[in-house]
């Protein structure tokens, strides 16, 4: 039986390389399929471009080993905003018909940020030499992610890279926006909260002590005479002076708990399945996930990536290991040739107008559409619930801040109180 060399795309979207046996090429290519492989290319031992495909195997096997300034790729890292910044840029030059590897060098000269210049530098050389671009970006796995490359690859096999990277910029840019929009919508809490805290810490360990050592000398009896909120709030000043450090080593300990908690799978899980029910946040969370999914699945589907591929993707990316294990089963049902539609209903996280659409979208043809109009009405969704979040929390806030100090403050002027009224009846 005739030898043949392939090289293909596994079920994580890795690029890979090999021989297989069989009767023809066709043959050879369903049998990768049924391995969960996506064949970019095969020819026969001896035949065609078989040659080429070998050198190729030899080139993925050495890839991982590239360096870039003594560094390893993939050890370099570059922010969201600045890749975002890189493939809008990239687009826009390969649209107005700069070929790939120029528009690569003038990016490169430009580029202001060190680690993205090295990236796009080395990208230059290694197309150059005669790697694909998808080949150069897989050199990099932090900077580009799975979804970056597979959709790169999809656009190359297609002829049509300008739009991929296009919609790749699109979904960037979108993402980012959904991302600043939460962002915005927990600093003004946090920042609340942190203030409240060090007001309290600051009136605790130096006013209350203070007015403490003024109410011995002004009131005879000392701290049993004082009204019962002032002796409360004494004793916890006093107990913040004496046990501050023991207190600090406390919160060491529960973050370090914290941490090793939410890294175990189990804790994992529960933490996930918290900020999906959790009350006001939990909302924004559920819609920005879908939102999540509906934008990464339908852009990889409309760029010709193939619907299992895409799906493992999307579950990578997903953010939330309830909404990652729904699109597990999704994967499943899809591989058995069963509808998306009956694992989205079993997962209890998809609301019904989200499953309604994908059900259309199966049967008219137009799921990566319907996908995309999903992740459109989520995207706003999310900016309404971060609007009505933010609305919600500034007065439950002011008014939190306002009952802490309000507490504290009154605990030290009550006593005062009365002993200006004892003064003015003597």
């Amino acid at each position: 039986m005739p030898t043949f060399h392939y090289t293909a795309l596994d079920a994580n979207g890795q690029e890979t390389a090999g021989t297989i046996e069989a009767a023809s090429d066709t043959e050879a290519i369903n049998l990768l399929r049924q391995q969960q492989m996506y064949v970019t290319d095969v020819a026969q031992e001896g035949k065609g471009n078989a040659a080429a495909i070998k050198a190729k195997a030899g080139k993925v096997a050495s890839k991982s080993k590239t360096k870039v300034s003594g560094k390893s790729t993939e050890s370099l890292t570059v922010k969201s905003k600045t890749l975002m910044v890189f493939t809008r840029q990239l687009a826009t030059l390969i649209d107005s018909g700069l070929p790939l590897l120029r528009g690569l060098t003038v990016l490169g000269r430009q580029e202001p940020v060190p680690a993205m210049k090295r990236t796009i530098t080395t990208l230059a050389d290694s197309v150059q030499t005669g790697s694909t671009f998808s080949e150069s970006l897989s050199q990099f796995p932090k900077i580009f992610n799975k979804l970056y490359i597979n959709m790169v690859k999809a656009g190359e096999l297609g002829g049509v890279l300008e739009i991929v990277l296009n919609r790749l910029a699109e979904y960037q840019e979108k993402a980012q926006k959904l991302k600043n929009k939460i962002v915005a919508a927990m600093v003004y809490p946090i920042i609340v909260m942190v203030i409240a805290v060090l007001i309290m810490v600051f009136l605790m360990l130096v006013i209350v002590p203070k007015f403490e050592k003024i109410f011995d000398d002004m009131i005879p009896g000392g701290r049993s005479k004082l009204p019962m909120l002032t002796q409360f709030v004494i004793g916890i000043s006093r107990n913040v002076g004496a046990y501050f450090p023991h207190i600090l080593v406390g919160l060491a300990l529960l973050f370090i708990v914290w941490k090793i908690f939410q890294s175990s799978p189990g804790g994992k899980i529960i933490i996930d399945r918290m900020k999906l029910k959790i009350p006001l946040f939990g909302d924004v969370q559920l819609k920005s996930a879908i939102s999540r999914f509906s934008r990464t699945l339908g852009t990889l589907v409309t760029s010709g990536v193939p619907i299992l591929q895409a799906l493992n993707i999307t579950r990578e990316t997903a953010g939330n290991i309830i909404i990652a294990d729904s699109i597990n089963k999704v994967h499943d049902a899809v591989k058995e040739g069963e509808s998306m539609v009956a694992p989205l209903e079993s997962s209890n996280v998809f609301p019904p107008m989200v499953i309604s659409m994908v059900d259309v979208g199966e049967e008219t043809g137009q799921l990566p559409e319907m996908l995309l109009k999903i992740a459109d009405v989520y995207e706003d969704e999310v900016d309404n619930s971060v609007s009505a979040l933010t609305s919600m929390l500034e007065p439950l806030m002011i008014v939190f801040l306002a009952v802490v100090v309000g507490t504290i403050v009154m605990a030290l002027f009550l006593p005062l109180i009365s002993v200006i009224q004892n003064l003015n009846q003597g």
